[in-house]
């Protein structure tokens, strides 16, 4: 099984930045993409931002010029630097990540979600 844990959510003021981390461990042969996602309540789950094993990245129109993804392979982990944040940003955000295993191939698992609340 291959688990994720994030870190970085918590509390802060409209306009402010926080950083996401999400580490992956457990029996991974290869990780492909990697990404955040969030929820809000009463609203879907919506894609924030990815990036593939070839570094391409995919944003949110909502998010683009604030936030960036980026990954260290080595580490297996994904993060989400956070700028310039609004009160919509308010949600809780999990990361995702795709992991290929010989035999069984490829398979997606989920961290457990950290708060992030934007108020003034």
């Amino acid at each position: 099984q291959v688990q994720l844990v994030e870190s970085g959510g918590g509390l802060v003021q409209p306009g402010g930045s926080l950083r996401l981390s999400c580490a992956a461990s457990g029996i991974i042969f290869r990780v492909k993409d990697m990404g955040w996602y969030r929820q809000a309540p009463g609203n879907e789950r919506e894609l924030v931002a990815r990036i593939s094993d070839g570094d391409s990245t995919n944003y949110a129109d909502f998010v683009k010029g604030r936030f960036t993804i980026s990954r260290d392979n080595a580490k297996n982990t994904v993060y989400l630097q956070m700028n310039s944040l609004k009160t919509e940003d308010t949600a809780v955000y999990r990361c995702n990540i795709v992991v290929w295993r010989p035999v069984v191939g490829s398979r997606d698992y989920w961290g457990q979600g950290t708060q992030v609340t934007v108020s003034s």
